[in-house]
């Protein structure tokens, strides 16, 4: 029997899929091509009969990455589409989990098996939503002096994800949830864009709740950076200036992408390249969408009135996959940070610890832990803070990057964890603590546990056995005060 759900664009026929109810690549935005690109989503014309909804749409333009939660990647420029798994298209206003996908804002879609929300919708009765939106330099290249029409092409993948909350805004109600029962969440650049998402007051009122993992409200460029990065692309396709840029293909595009990347984040260094240790196309500070840095808004009130929870994971950039490493390296990136007396502390907390150790210790705290911890203290509502120290059998990755999702979407099922994971007995028990509190905070606003407050600094820890720890690894948080 066919499954047909009404949007304000016209109907479309989805699927059951997992016990559940799935409607995917539902069109919130008109596709970005030709004249389009570079510009803000504009509506979709709709359709009049009903729409295939069944199988999901391509991903944003990209260069795959390869990583171990990516299947293959077909992409095109129709990518600003959505996902939405319901179980049942009623009336009973359920509370909605908008999901943003990671991938260092160049990779990434919402289609990843690791983000299938069959379980959250079953466990905790929610509307589970994937997106996708533009990535790399088609939503990232800043050309805002080049005229109004491009105001806010450094920050266009922002932006669409704003326009994804307004469709869910707008029709999720067909779906069975209720507007104004909407949480957002997102790993690494998903969770950077929450919150980026938080500081900006266009995004103001489309979420109640909020969950950053492994990704705060740092990760932005300043405004001189984001022209660098574009003056740099521009020259890269052998322009001057928006002209013919249009023209170019899409390979053309991605190509000269790698080329600024290369250029901006290798030899001399990224930090010496832009003044901020942030990458090449990243959300752009300066325009209507984000008019201060994200963490200044937040401090100042903006999302006050939003439920947030944030945390990282223990040893997020073992997957950078550092390999043997000399102390004198882990010496150069502490003095490229600014935090040779942070090392000190570190190797004084850690006494024994090796190099390759002290240098995933110090990248992680500076890329995750401390940022998460500035977005509690600096949040003016209600914040939970965790961390996840669960460790995978594999090598020596401990508790790394990614490591948390499937078992916050409880499918460690799912192609591809079970190799994550490493070879031993299925850790259901950890993903039951981990998927059940995010369950709590996207269906109560309340994960379970005490909240942050900087008196006692309550972390909940997930491990074999979890639990709230007050202020973990007191001595090196401390080291960070009064660094950025």
């Amino acid at each position: 029997m066919a499954v047909i759900a009404e949007t304000q664009s016209g109907s479309i026929q989805g699927r059951e899929k997992d016990e559940v109810l799935l409607f995917a690549g539902i069109p919130y935005a008109a596709p970005p091509v030709a004249e389009r690109r570079f510009r803000p989503a504009e509506p979709h014309g709709g359709w009049t009969t009903v729409r295939d909804a069944r199988e999901f749409g391509p991903a944003a333009p990209q260069i795959a990455s390869g990583g171990i939660t990516d299947p293959p990647v077909h992409w095109g420029e129709d990518c600003l589409t959505l996902n939405v798994q319901s179980p049942a298209l009623d009336d009973a206003g359920r509370p909605v989990l908008v999901w943003i996908h990671g991938g260092g804002y160049r990779n990434g879609q919402g289609a990843v098996p690791w983000y299938n929300g069959a379980r959250f919708v079953a466990n905790g009765d929610i509307v589970a939503v994937t997106i996708n939106y533009r990535l790399g330099a088609l939503g990232f290249t800043d050309l805002s002096r080049f005229g109004n029409e491009f105001a806010a092409s450094g920050i266009n993948g922002i932006l669409d994800q704003i326009t994804a909350l307004e469709w869910v805004r707008d029709n999720i109600a067909n779906f069975g949830g209720d507007p104004a029962k909407v949480t957002i969440a997102g790993e690494s650049a998903g969770g950077f864009s929450v919150g980026t998402l938080l500081g900006s007051p266009r995004a103001a009122g489309l979420f109640r709740g909020a969950i950053a993992q492994s990704g705060a409200a740092h990760h932005c460029l300043p405004k001189r950076a984001g022209e660098i990065v574009a003056d740099r692309f521009l020259e890269a396709l052998g322009l001057d200036s928006v002209v013919g840029l249009e023209a170019a293909t899409v390979d053309a595009i991605l190509a000269a992408q790698v080329d600024v990347c290369e250029a901006l984040e290798r030899g001399p260094g990224l930090t010496s390249a832009l003044d901020v240790p942030v990458s090449a196309f990243y959300p752009v500070i300066g325009n209507d969408i984000l008019p201060a840095p994200p963490l200044d808004a937040i401090r100042a009130g903006l999302g006050a009135d939003v439920n947030v929870l944030a945390g990282s994971n223990r040893d997020e950039t073992t997957l950078w996959g550092y390999g043997d490493v000399e102390m004198t390296r882990v010496e150069r990136t502490a003095d490229r940070l600014g935090t040779r007396e942070v090392l000190d502390v570190y190797r004084r907390a850690r006494a024994g610890a090796c190099a390759r150790e002290l240098m995933t210790a110090i990248t992680t705290d500076h890329m995750f832990r401390i940022p998460a911890i500035r977005l509690a203290e600096a949040h003016g509502g209600n914040t939970w803070l965790y961390q996840f120290n669960w460790r995978s059998r594999l090598g020596n990755l401990g508790a790394t990057h990614a490591l948390e999702i499937p078992f916050a979407f409880d499918n460690l099922h799912q192609r591809g964890v079970a190799a994550f994971v490493g070879e031993g007995c299925t850790p259901q028990h950890v993903a039951d603590a981990v998927h059940g509190t995010w369950t709590r905070f996207i269906r109560d606003g309340d994960p379970g546990f005490p909240p942050y407050s900087t008196a006692r600094r309550e972390t909940m820890v997930f491990d074999d056995t979890s639990g709230v720890v007050q202020d973990p690894d007191a001595e090196e948080r401390a080291a960070w005060d009064g660094l950025r």
